[in-house]
């Protein structure tokens, strides 16, 4: 597979063509092009790109990567743009909105700007919760020390988390009786939930939710320590069968999102959380959700196939 379409200059492959997206690929006279946004620390492609690249290939895609800030790359010769694993749009995040709207304006971009929008910033779980569709894990804006009183008066444990950010970079944790002129918290606009002790034993369960239906489930556990589940932090991820009543709750919490966006969403992971007896929604990735491919095959064919509805 090749990287980065430059000025529109590139030179089309021959595939096998088996679906309405493929029809169209002969009917145009070649086969679609799909460029996949990446970041300059994954140049070639998320892990496990292997498998992605070649189910595209094999539908009669013609897929390349590319790093999305990388100002010579012509995004508009090609049919669609799908954001795959710019992992590092937090350290910009107005450049990488800007970006993903001047995509869409000459082409097809899959979510869309407006859905990066509104994920982007950590409040749309206030306004996820307050739909009362699915339970959420309780989430308040914190705009001063008196909301952290508050919050800690009525949850006990906290944790406070940035309203834009990822990788669970900023993540503060606030104890009961911890003094509150003590906290450092990190600059910013912020976030304020009760510390969902679970995640230690329960761990955190992941579901992928692509073109609208679940494809793979995925269970976190923190290292030692730890709160948070990232692998860099010392967090294992593990395989999980699809459990019936978790993935209810997460498809029903991505088609909520899709609601308050106005319209269905192509793609996306749901977090979820056991808080006070029940899984709730603790966070769902929009923009960039890894697809844990070398963990998760079976998150291939329905992404593949979420695409193809976009190119027919």
């Amino acid at each position: 597979m090749r990287h980065a379409l430059r000025g529109g200059r590139e030179t089309g492959y021959s595939f096998a063509l088996t679906t309405t997206a493929a029809t169209r690929c002969l009917a145009l006279g070649g086969p679609m092009k799909v460029i996949l946004a990446t970041c300059t620390a994954f140049p070639e492609g998320e892990p496990g790109h292997e498998l992605l690249d070649a189910a595209l290939a094999e539908r009669g895609v013609d897929a390349t990567w590319a790093v999305w800030d990388d100002p010579d790359v012509d995004w508009g010769a090609a049919d669609l743009v799908a954001v795959r694993a710019t992992w590092d749009y937090v350290e910009r995040p107005e450049a990488f909105l800007a970006w993903a709207r001047r995509v869409e304006g000459v082409i097809r971009l899959l979510n869309g700007s407006d859905v990066m929008a509104w994920n982007m910033d950590k409040a749309y779980l206030v306004a996820l919760g307050e739909g009362g569709q699915v339970p959420v894990v309780p989430s308040r804006l914190l705009e001063g020390p008196d909301d952290l009183a508050r919050a800690r008066g009525e949850w006990g444990d906290v944790v406070v988390k940035p309203r834009v950010g990822a990788g669970g970079v900023g993540v503060v944790v606030v104890g009961a009786e911890e003094p509150l002129s003590a906290v450092d918290l990190p600059a910013g606009d912020l976030l304020v939930q009760p510390l969902v002790h679970s995640v230690r034993d329960a761990g955190e369960l992941s579901v992928f939710v692509l073109g609208g239906r679940p494809a793979a489930q995925v269970r976190k556990v923190p290292g030692p320590g730890e709160v948070r589940v990232h692998e860099h932090l010392g967090g294992t991820y593990a395989r999980a069968s699809l459990d019936a009543a978790v993935v209810g709750r997460a498809v029903a919490g991505f088609e909520a999102a899709g609601e308050l966006v106005g319209r269905a969403l192509d793609y996306g992971r749901v977090d979820l959380l056991l808080h006070e007896g029940e899984w709730k929604v603790s966070e769902l990735e929009l923009i960039e959700p890894a697809l844990y491919l070398e963990l998760c095959p079976e998150n291939v064919e329905p992404y593949v196939e979420a695409v193809l509805r976009r190119l027919a």
